[in-house]
C-alpha cells in the first residue's frame, strides 16, 4: 500500500511491536527498522518502568526517538502523553511510525484508539507484531494476563529464541498460542531475524475498530527502583542479583561498577551483565529495574540481599 494524500497531509503507517517481558522486542525491533531503509521513522518507546532502558539501545538506529516511561501507553495513567505525542508527529511527517510498547502493557484498545480519524487524520494503523519468547511463553501465559491480551490484539505472532527450545517447549508454545487464536500468522526465528514478508502479513482487521474496550492496567505487576553504588564489583553485582532474580519477570539496567560501566538485561533466571558500549546519561547510572508479580516473593528476597549488600545500595523503591 502506497502512501496517501489526504487534503495534502501524508498518511504515516504504524505499526505496534509488543510483547511480554525479555522476549526480546528491541532486538527485533533493529531488524525490523531495516525493512524501511530510505524512509523517515518516527520510533515510540514505551517502559513500564519509571527508569527508561531501550531509548537508550536505540538511540543509534536513525529514527526520531520519542520515549514515554512509568506505566503504560495503554493505560489512563500514559494515555494522554501518547496521544500527545501521535498528534505532533504531523510535525515531522514520518513515513512510518513504530511504536515499542512495554512489555506489560495490554494494548486490546489499539484499534479504537485509531478509529479516531478525526484525531489522527495523518495515521493510518497497519497492525501489530507480538513478540513471544518459545521457552519462557508458557509459564508468562499461565501467570500474567496481559501475556494473552498482547496476543489477542496482535496480527503475527512471531515466536523467538527458537534456538533455545527444545521441539517439546516449542509445540507448547505454538500450541497456547493457535489454540487461543488459530488464524493468526506465525514466524519462528531467533534473534529477532525476518524479512520484508513479515509486512505483508501483518494486516488489521478493520471491521472491530470501533469496539469499545477499556484500557486497564495489570495491577499483579510490581516495579522496584534499586539505586547502586559505582563503588560495587561486577562480581558482586551478580551475587546481588542473583539473590532475587528467579522471583522476577526481568531486571534491567546501566550500572556503574569499580571496573567500568555494565549494561544489566536478566530475563527469568538468567543473568546477563555485558560491558555497555553506549553513551549513558549521569542520571540513568546506576539505577537497577526490577519487574515483578504481587504473587512473588519478591520484596522479601530483596530485603535479604540488601542486607548481604548494604554499602553498596544507596536506595530501594517500591511501587
Amino acid at each position: 500500500m502506497k502512501n496517501v494524500i489526504n487534503s495534502g497531509v501524508k498518511m504515516s503507517k504504524l505499526y505496534l511491536i509488543t510483547g511480554f517481558l525479555g522476549a526480546g522486542k528491541t532486538t527485533f525491533l533493529k531488524n525490523f527498522i531495516r525493512l524501511f531503509e530510505g524512509k523517515k521513522i518516527q520510533l515510540i518507546v514505551n517502559e513500564f518502568g519509571k527508569e527508561g532502558v531501550d531509548g537508550i539501545l536505540l538511540s543509534d538506529l536513525g529514527a526520531f526517538l520519542n520515549e514515554i516511561s512509568g506505566g503504560s501507553v495503554f493505560c489512563s495513567c500514559r494515555l494522554d502523553q501518547f496521544e500527545k505525542v501521535l498528534q505532533e508527529s504531523k510535525n515531522i511527517n514520518p513515513d512510518i511510525i513504530i511504536v515499542e510498547a512495554s512489555g506489560l502493557s495490554d494494548p486490546t484498545g489499539v484499534k479504537k484508539i485509531f478509529s479516531q480519524t478525526d484525531r489522527f487524520p495523518n495515521i493510518e494503523y497497519q497492525g501489530a507484531v507480538c513478540l513471544v519468547d518459545a521457552v519462557r511463553f508458557p509459564k508468562v501465559y499461565a501467570t500474567a494476563r496481559t501475556c494473552v491480551k498482547q496476543i489477542a490484539s496482535s496480527d503475527v505472532a512471531v515466536i523467538n529464541k527458537t534456538d533455545l527450545a527444545t521441539n517439546e517447549q516449542l509445540e507448547n508454545t505454538i500450541n497456547l498460542i493457535t489454540t487461543q487464536r488459530p488464524n493468526i500468522s506465525l514466524i519462528k526465528t531467533s534473534f529477532g531475524k525476518i524479512d520484508q514478508s513479515i509486512l505483508n502479513m501483518i494486516c488489521c482487521d478493520k471491521s472491530n475498530l470501533e469496539e469499545n474496550i477499556m484500557f486497564t492496567a495489570d495491577l499483579t505487576l510490581r516495579n522496584i527502583l534499586i539505586k547502586i553504588s559505582p563503588t560495587i564489583t561486577k562480581y558482586e553485582l551478580e551475587k546481588f542479583i542473583e539473590m532475587f532474580l528467579e522471583t522476577t519477570f526481568r531486571v534491567k539496567g546501566f550500572i556503574e561498577t569499580v571496573e567500568g560501566e555494565y549494561l544489566v538485561d536478566c530475563v527469568g533466571n538468567v543473568i546477563n551483565i555485558e560491558k555497555c558500549i553506549y553513551d549513558i546519561p549521569n542520571d540513568k547510572k546506576g539505577n537497577l529495574v526490577v519487574l515483578s508479580g504481587s504473587g512473588m516473593p519478591i520484596q522479601k528476597y530483596i530485603k535479604e540481599a540488601v542486607k548481604w549488600y548494604e554499602k553498596y545500595i544507596i536506595d530501594v523503591k517500591y511501587n
